[in-house]
């Protein structure tokens, strides 16, 4: 099997740039010798996968957060369908968030990670083709494989990413969400599902369109979202008080999320987002654009590796679990 690694050094404040040389030993020592690649730019990771993947390699691991992840995600398809069918993602979680690794039940222990990446199989889960207007204006496509927001999660994306390199990304992201709370104003949205169901306007705190379960390094905002269903949970925050985000704060960001009063839960094949104001959308995590946005859902497009099911059947993403307790 021919494997290779698209890296972000820049992850995790810059420690998986310090430490790739221990760990490209350890994964070379498992796996055998694997081509390494490192990204330089936003975006670098998603030519980095097409090239490999046109080069006929097998096995590509995302070595990095959950942006890295994203863009090589993304590489994997063009014009909605995969670039190499037989090829698997592998996920190395070494950033700060691993809101994707969660939801596939990966350990965030590298000597575990690295065990998923040689035992695993690969399991086709769902993938979500988002269509928006870009930062600066344009029409914009990028594809999601765990969970797209719009609202305050675009707000605390956007706000974090003006201080990750300094701080960190948990840092980063719980200041930039500390100031959104202060600073964010709701938004007018109307939402349409699927071909025709209009789900109506709303004034929102924040929309969550979820493939996974996980968001905001561990918030469960979607909890009853399946990566293999060929549907994706939309969770609906009406407007709220800065005091009521406080009091209903453990419910907001637990699996019990749908108990609250101000929490619409809608599921889709299909979503349209409008608002006649500026209303900033994250795209696993990292903030892209604005809407309009048109969401549709690709049934099964990503081969991605998963821990092997003790029973040995089929693995599942209905199957996953949790691997860690979410805040």
């Amino acid at each position: 099997m021919k494997t290779a690694a698209i890296v972000n050094p820049r992850s995790a404040a810059g420690k998986t740039g310090r430490r790739w040389p221990e760990m490209a030993a350890a994964l070379d020592a498992r796996l055998g010798r694997i081509e390494v690649r490192f990204t330089e730019r936003p975006g670098h990771a998603i030519d980095l996968a097409r090239d490999l993947l046109d080069q006929g390699y097998d096995r590509i691991i995302a070595a990095g957060g959950d942006g890295t992840i994203n863009e090589t995600a993304n590489g994997f398809l063009r014009d909605d369908q995969p670039i190499r069918p037989e090829a698997s993602l592998g996920i190395l979680p070494l950033g700060t968030g691993g809101d994707l690794r969660r939801s596939l039940g990966i350990a965030r222990d590298f000597g575990q990670a690295i065990e998923v990446l040689s035992t695993g199989v690969p399991c086709p889960i769902d993938v979500g083709r988002a269509t928006f207007r870009s930062l600066d204006g344009r029409p914009q496509t990028r594809y999601f494989v765990n969970l797209l927001s719009f609202g305050m999660g675009g707000e605390a994306a956007s706000r974090a990413l003006n201080f990750l390199t300094p701080l960190g990304g948990t840092v980063a992201f719980l200041y930039a969400t500390a100031v959104a709370l202060l600073r964010y104003q709701c938004k007018p949205v109307r939402l349409r599902l699927d071909d025709s169901r209009d789900a109506g306007a709303f004034s929102i705190y924040n929309v969550a369109v979820g493939n996974g379960r996980f968001h905001g390094g561990g918030m469960q905002v979607c909890p009853t979202a399946v990566l293999d269903d060929g549907t994706l949970e939309v969770t609906v925050i009406d407007c709220m008080s800065l005091p009521q985000v406080i009091a209903g704060f453990r419910v907001l960001y637990s699996d019990n999320i749908y108990r609250h009063p101000k929490v619409h839960h809608l599921r889709a094949k299909r979503l349209v987002a409008e608002s006649d104001e500026s209303v900033r959308i994250e795209v696993d995590g990292e903030p892209l654009g604005t809407l309009p946005l048109e969401i549709t859902v690709l049934p099964q497009r990503l081969r991605i590796l998963v821990r092997d099911q003790p029973s040995g059947n089929q693995p599942s993403a209905i199957s996953f679990q949790p691997s860690a307790t979410p805040r």
